[in-house]
Order: structure tokens, then sequence, then C-alpha cells
């Protein structure tokens, strides 16, 4: 049976959302202002029938969307889907009662995403490669990918013989593909140690391949050439599953936004560094500490930092920052500071940062919900926001990012 509802709003996830006489429901792959038959099942819904179309909607970019789950909103015209990205940041902060200067949304284009993670398996009929469906553990083949760019997709059919020799039996696994420099890396996971035998088949075929390097849970099977990205001027040999911005374009973006910020910083600190996505750019003009639990990351970033000459002295520190954040007076020979924690956000490392003095504070977050408390905290601390910049880096989606530049006197 099915039930007519009027799309108002498009929610926080992504969904339209619809008032029915049972309350709000969710509406996958629909628009405001439609109006759909749709099958009802515990405050979500699956569209039966699109009776009035938005003048808003558009064909999507990909022949499999609203099938594997990957993207949203491939079907919404740029303009109101930017508006409403945008929107995302602002009602986040806005709720906290944040005044800031909100920027335009720096838009996201398609075929740039240089990191993908496939839901993978073997089956009767041969490695299968993609996304779940929305709302399901159903696994879709794909054989395109809208927003990831060329080097990865043009090369799905080879990354399938690498999950046939994985094998793993019918059980799921993941695949994360990185494009990289020196060619794509491929990171394993939920599949089960490969034995010996398995080790050498796979050995054989990223040499045939050409792929830069094979891992499977951090632990390197072979790698013919160390994975190479660059953070500013640096070169970088990205360890096994080390984070990576989504776009090189949204990391120029916010690489740019925080230096400028901290331009005239003497001394500043990286919390959260990563391999060095802003430690390097912020070394070009002053001296950095760059903070990190991962000791990967650190020893990536240190090796960098040691073969390459022009740079201000950089200083790295291996530390938890949840458990142990820097305090007030740790961070008081620092004038400049930028900090990029998961999407959990960084609370006891914002409440120590808004005691402290650091004159000049960014910001970094790909959760709009927790930069909106780290910040009120900022804020109740004596910091003014001058500006927040929302990047689009994960198109079609419903995660934004977003770079707060703060300042304190």
């Amino acid at each position: 049976m099915s039930t007519r509802v009027t799309i108002e709003r498009m929610g926080a996830g992504g969904d339209g959302i619809a008032a029915t006489t049972a309350g709000s429901v969710y509406v996958p792959f629909s628009l405001p202002g439609e109006i759909a038959n749709v099958a009802l099942e515990n405050g979500r819904a699956t569209m039966m029938a699109l009776l009035d179309a938005s003048p808003e909607r558009i064909d999507p970019a990909c022949r499999h969307f609203e099938e594997c789950g990957g993207c949203a909103l491939q079907h919404w015209q740029d303009g109101a889907y930017q508006d409403w990205k945008r929107s995302l940041v602002q009602e986040a902060l806005g709720g906290r009662g944040l005044q800031f200067k909100l920027d335009p949304l720096v838009p996201c284009a398609p075929q740039t995403r240089r990191r993908a993670v496939f839901a993978v398996r073997t089956s009767d009929h041969g490695a299968v490669l993609g996304f779940n469906r929305h709302q399901s553990h159903e696994l879709i083949d794909i054989t395109e990918c809208a927003v990831t760019v060329p080097e990865i997709v043009s090369r799905l059919d080879d990354l399938r013989e690498v999950v046939a020799v994985l094998g793993g039996g019918m059980k799921p696994f993941k695949l994360t593909v990185t494009a990289t420099a020196s060619g794509l890396d491929i990171t394993a996971s939920g599949c089960g140690a490969p034995d010996a035998a398995k080790r050498h088949a796979l050995t054989n075929l990223v040499l045939k391949k050409g792929f830069a390097r094979l891992s499977f849970e951090g632990e390197i099977v072979v790698e013919p050439r160390k994975p190479l990205v660059h953070f500013g001027k640096v070169p970088v040999y990205l360890p096994p599953g080390g984070f990576l911005q989504a776009t090189v374009e949204a990391e120029e973006t916010m690489a740019a936004l925080v230096a400028a910020h901290l331009a005239k910083a003497k001394k500043s600190i990286d919390l959260f560094c990563g391999s060095g996505t802003f430690a390097f750019r912020i070394a070009e003009k002053s001296s950095v500490h760059a903070v990190e639990s991962d000791q990967m990351a650190i020893d990536a970033l240190d090796r960098g930092a040691r073969h390459v000459q022009g740079l201000k002295p950089v200083s790295v520190e291996r530390r938890d920052l949840f458990r142990r954040p820097f305090l007030a007076r740790e961070l008081a020979p620092f004038t400049g500071l930028v900090f990029d924690p998961p999407r959990a956000g960084a609370e006891a490392q914002a409440i120590e940062i808004a005691k402290s003095n650091v004159p000049k504070v960014a910001a970094v977050s790909c959760n709009p919900v927790t930069l909106g408390r780290d910040l009120s905290i900022l804020v109740k601390g004596g910091y003014k926001i001058d500006r927040v910049v929302p990047i689009d880096q994960f198109l079609w989606s419903s995660h934004v990012e977003a770079v707060a530049l703060l300042s304190k006197k």
C-alpha cells in the first residue's frame, strides 16, 4: 500500500522530508516540493511513483545513481544543491548562536575524488566491486563512477582481479584505492590475511598491472613503488591507509586559507596533522610543530621534512590529543594554530585552546555539528570568528568540509 506525500524540505542526510499522519518520513532521491507515492516502513519511505517533479530535478550524471548508494543528490540542479550544502554549515553553526561571516560554497568538480572505498566480494560469476545499495547490504557491481578520478575508474577490471586473488569466499570486504603520483595504492581489509600462495600471486599481479602498492590491514604485501603525494612543495610517501583529503583541489583551497591566516605567525602548531597536509604549507613561512597520534603518519611527515630544503624548522610529536590534549600553558610559545580532527571533533583540545592566548587559530572540519560545538568553546574563551568557508569535496553527498578562521587579541 502506498501513501501520497509532499516533500517539504531536505534533511541533513540528503533525503527529502515529508509530513504524514504518522510523523515525518524520509524519502531518498526526492526534492523539495515534489509529490510522490511512497511505501512507508519505520519512518523511511521508498518512492513508488513520482507524481509531480521539481523544476530543479535534472538527469543524474551516472547510470548507477539510485542503485549503488554511493551518491544521494545527483538529481539536483547545481545551484540549489550548493545552496543546500552551504546551509548545512549555516544551520549547524547558527544553531549554536555563533556570529560569523559565511563565504559562498567552494564547489567540487566531478571525477576529482582521489580515494575510493569499494565494497567487494567474490561470487560464482567472478569478482564484484562497487558500493552498497542505499540503506542496504546488497552490493551493486559498478562499471563507472562520476565522482572518482579516471585513474581509478579506468582500472576497475584490474582491481577485480586483485579481489579474485584475495578471495574471502562470499563474505564482503573492503578495498580502499588511492590515486597517487606513483600509481594506485591499494589497501584490503576484512578478508583475512593472505597466505603464502596468495601473497605470491598478488605480488605477480601487482607487478603486472603496475600498481604502486598493495597492503592488508596496514601490512605491506608488495610495494614496487612508494605511493607519493605532494603537500605544497614537499613530496611525501603516504603510509598504508594514511589520511588524505578527498580531492587535491579541496586540499589546496583549505591549505591556502590556513597558510594565509597564519602567515604572520612566528611559530605555529598543527594539531591532528596527519602526514603534513597543512604543516608543510605553513613551514614555507614559519616554524611549525606537528602533532599526530598515528606513528606511521608522523614518520612520513618527518621523512618529508628532512629531505626538502627551503622550509622553516619542522618538529614532530606523537601524541593522542583526545586523551592528552595540548594544555593552554604548552600552547604559550605559539602564535598560530591549526587543528583538523576526525568527525568527532576536538572538544577536549578546544577547551585548552580557548584558555590560551594563541592569536590566530584555524579550525578545519568535515562535520559542521562538531565544528559548531568546538567553535562555541573557542568563542566563549574570547575568540572571534573572522570567517567560515564551506568546501564541497564530497560531491553529491550530505557531507561538507569547512574552514573556520579565528582571532584573539
